[in-house]
């Protein structure tokens, strides 16, 4: 029975607004893979410098190259994916899609600007995110600017055919 109201749910729910502690969600996923991703990164390049190139080099103690390295690697994790699919890792374990705020798909202009704009959110002990809980449309600050919003999408093709297989 459970998976009878979970499928109805997931076709309800396509297009809508996603909430708060969706976002938050795909949020904490794409801040783990931008650490894990960049801690990565940054051994490999430590390594093949060191070990294969034969250089004395540590990344911690070119800390302004490290800060800018990661600033750099995150706009590339979040722009990218965003300009190509409307998603990030986080968004697509969490079933959710960034759009144009009229509803069309997001282009690598406004993914651009939607990435650029995100950290103003944080400022001011994240005030910026707060308006995902009081906008009509849940959009952050970084979707105001970036004329975007964040909705639920998932393959609905799917959760027909597994609400479908439950009925049998």
């Amino acid at each position: 029975m459970t998976a009878r109201v979970d499928a109805e749910r997931d076709l309800a729910l396509q297009g809508r607004y996603a909430g708060a502690v969706t976002r938050l969600g795909a949020y904490l996923v794409d801040a783990t893979a931008v650490t894990l991703l960049f801690a990565a990164g940054s051994a490999t390049v430590q390594f093949v410098v060191r070990d294969v190139l034969g250089i004395d080099f540590d990344l911690a103690d070119v800390a302004g190259l490290a800060a800018v390295a990661a600033v750099i690697w995150t706009f590339v994790y979040f722009a990218v994916p965003l300009a190509a699919s409307g998603r990030t890792l986080g968004s697509a374990v969490w079933g959710l899609r960034v759009v144009r705020a009229d509803g069309r798909d997001l282009d690598a202009a406004h993914a651009v600007l939607r990435t650029v704009a995100m950290p103003l959110s944080f400022l001011v002990f994240g005030l910026g995110l707060l308006l995902i809980l009081v906008h009509p449309a849940q959009r952050a600050l970084h979707d105001l600017i970036a004329d975007t919003a964040v909705v639920y999408a998932w393959d609905a093709r799917a959760a027909r055919l597994r609400f479908m297989s439950r009925d049998a």
